[in-house]
């Protein structure tokens, strides 16, 4: 009876923070007719995850003829990643509205994005852990959360699997890396990273909000199995595209 209780509570304010705040589209920032939708219709039927073909190491789309995609033809340290939608200005809007404008329930939308359009690649990894990319303890101050830890965090609780947010920490400030092109980033992020524990052969899925050269992913992977793990996959909620890092 009082967990009856404290549900019916709950649901009361949760409509009533809705009536004070409702829900806008992650996208186009419209509010939301229907509030237990996470994106307008108008918006979900513009909005498609990429398919194939993609890149079969990062998922970043490529032509019909190629396995792979330019930068992955050079190698990669990870075993294989996937970016759910294109990191477009669309995307990009959405992502620094929830980074840095304060709109946390975009972590809701991206979180079940990379549940439902990740489950294929979730359940064939099998991971063991998740682990979040970390962020500086100057930054964490600054902006009051980690967006990857957010969404590992909601990831994680809808299928199970443990989130070791403490695993990983990082131990240098870098420079932003959208300022960077692709060799500025891997030389910001040389030793940029630390694993606390041993993994003893886990296999580790690394959650982040964006993917464009790989190389944050690339160095936290590199730690990774370092420390012992078998294997380091990623999920991101996008993906840029080459023109978008250049």
């Amino acid at each position: 009876m009082k967990h009856f209780v404290r549900n019916i509570a709950g649901r009361m304010i949760q409509k009533g923070i809705g009536w004070i705040y409702p829900r806008t589209c992650p996208i186009c920032c419209r509010i939301l007719t229907d509030q237990q939708k996470l994106i307008c219709k108008e918006c979900r039927e513009l909005l498609k995850p990429i398919k194939e073909p993609r890149c079969k190491k990062c998922g970043r789309p490529v032509e019909a003829e190629r396995e792979y995609c330019p930068d992955c033809e050079k190698g990669r340290i990870f075993c294989e990643g996937r970016g759910i939608f294109i990191y477009d200005e669309k995307m990009k809007r959405a992502v620094l509205r929830y980074k840095y404008g304060g709109i946390r329930e975009n972590g809701e939308f991206f979180a079940r994005a990379l549940c439902i359009y990740g489950r294929k690649e979730i359940l064939r990894w099998k991971p063991d852990l998740i682990i979040p990319i970390p962020m500086h303890k100057r930054k964490l101050r600054q902006r009051g959360f980690n967006q990857a830890e957010d969404l590992a965090v909601r990831v994680g609780d809808a299928y199970g699997i443990p989130v070791a947010a403490d695993a990983a920490e990082k131990v240098h400030a870098t420079r932003a890396q959208k300022r960077l092109n692709a060799a500025g980033r891997k030389r910001n992020l040389k030793h940029a990273f630390r694993v606390n524990r041993p993994l003893n052969g886990s296999r580790i899925l690394v959650i982040d909000d964006v993917f464009t050269t790989g190389s944050t992913v690339e160095a936290l992977a590199e730690c990774l199995l370092e420390q012992g793990a078998e294997a380091v996959f990623f999920l991101t909620a996008a993906i840029g595209i080459k023109k978008d890092f250049s």
